[in-house]
């Protein structure tokens, strides 16, 4: 009987041959290296890059683009597009349900003014008007293309407007309208997105049993797993509760899991996660209504790393792409963060007697980042095949790297001008409403 021939019996060069990793696995943990290295420096320095105009999303976006100047990692790049696209996902879901877990009935009522008008008018709105812009810039697409263009691009992202939110130099009552609107906006965008490629491959495609297909399973089982999800989850943990089983600490892992079998739910069934999540996390609410404060305190620590891994992986997507931004691009990119953002909240907030330094705060802080990043590469791994697919990639990249730049060093400045304007308002004024 022959001995098996196997690592055992290897020779030791040739063991230690074996175990390194291949030229195609090179890049990929040169990346995943850099990455790791640049978490551990920021969380270092993190106190002091509060006061300077670094933010987090321009120095991983940053860091994301240098890999530029290693001309091996970006030539032989070979990560699995599934687990970069999981990775991503992961992220938005949790984003999405403690999006949804955190916002209460009474922050709507009690500024139903701002967010309401910015999400029932203010959204539609920019959804329209970014895809009648994406028609006037792109010759080559379809208006259901431009849609989808437009509903991608039309969340804007409290992350990238954190230090807005967070300040107390801000009146309260526009902070919080600002931080209702984004925490709502991108579980809104959803279904726009998914309706609208829907539309585009039935008609390119000739299919008008894809319109039904999506509006069931993406948006309709989406729904009812979520409703599933987070009622039994949140009655379960508010029983758990009030019979004093659950230990406090151990509760967060509680929320956690309920984002995460939404996604294990969707994939089994072809649901939208996203949705799934997001009507899981206003649903929890009905069973224990402290869910949102166990999803913050998990987005604030292992959260952010699944944000900036999506921003490190923008800059990545930015250097593959560099030579694809053509003049078009950019000018949609800047219109799109610029009139068809501000000019859909001027209409929004017409009427509530806001001053106009307060409207242009409100239009210009609508920053694009995580939401429209994962959206963008949901889109591309639906594979429509549609004629504008490389002009709705290339526009979003441009324009949420716009957004990284442009409103995280502009954030400091706008406050403090601001701040001076709200000083020689009247006690009375709208702004100070609570």
């Amino acid at each position: 009987m022959q001995p098996d021939v196997g690592i055992i019996d290897s020779p030791p060069g040739r063991q230690h041959q074996a175990n390194r990793c291949s030229p195609r696995e090179q890049p990929r943990l040169l990346i995943a290296a850099v990455f790791t290295l640049l978490v551990f420096g920021y969380s270092l320095v993190s106190r002091r890059l509060e006061s300077s105009p670094i933010t987090a999303p321009i120095l991983f976006t940053a860091a994301g683009t240098l890999m530029l100047l290693v001309p091996e990692a970006s030539r032989n790049l070979s990560m699995d597009h599934k687990a970069l696209l999981l990775i991503a996902e992961v992220g938005l879901v949790m984003t999405l349900f403690t999006d949804a877990s955190h916002i209460s009935r009474r922050a709507l009522q009690d500024n139903h003014k701002l967010p309401v008008r910015l999400l029932s008018v203010g959204m539609p709105l920019t959804i329209l008007l970014g895809a009648a812009t994406a028609m006037a810039c792109f010759a080559g697409l379809s208006w259901w293309e431009a849609g989808i263009l437009a509903a991608i691009l039309a969340p804007t992202d409290a992350g990238l407007g954190q230090v807005i939110v967070n300040s107390p130099r801000v009146p309260a009552h526009i902070r919080h309208a600002l931080n209702v609107e984004a925490g709502l906006n991108d579980g809104l965008a959803v279904p726009f997105m998914m309706l609208f490629i829907a539309l585009a491959a039935a008609i390119e495609e000739g299919a008008g049993g894809v319109l039904g297909h999506i509006l069931l399973e993406q948006i309709g089982y989406g729904t009812a797993i979520g409703l599933a999800i987070g009622l039994g989850g949140g009655l379960l943990m508010g029983l758990a509760q009030r019979r004093q089983w659950m230990s406090p600490k151990l509760g967060q892992l509680c929320v956690v899991a309920m984002p995460l079998l939404c996604i294990l739910a969707a994939e089994e069934s072809g649901a939208s996660m996203f949705i799934a999540a997001f009507v899981a996390g206003l649903a929890a609410k009905v069973g224990f209504p402290k869910v949102g404060c166990h999803s913050i305190e998990f987005t604030e620590g292992w959260g952010q790393l699944f944000n900036f891994f999506v921003f490190f992986l923008l800059g990545l997507l930015c250097t593959r792409n560099w030579n694809d931004f053509t003049p078009v691009i950019v000018l949609y990119a800047v219109l799109s963060l610029t009139v068809v953002r501000m000019l859909p909240v001027a209409v929004a907030v017409a009427g509530i007697g806001l001053s106009r330094p307060t409207v242009l705060f409100l239009g210009w802080f609508g920053p694009r980042g995580l939401a429209s990043i994962v959206l963008g590469l949901v889109y591309l791994e639906q594979q429509p095949n549609l004629p504008g697919e490389s002009t709705i990639r290339l526009a979003v990249m441009a324009t949420v790297l716009l957004s990284v730049i442009a409103h995280g060093l502009s954030a400091k400045p706008g406050i403090e001008r601001y701040a001076r304007s709200c000083e020689t308002l009247p006690p009375d004024a709208p702004e100070h409403s609570r």
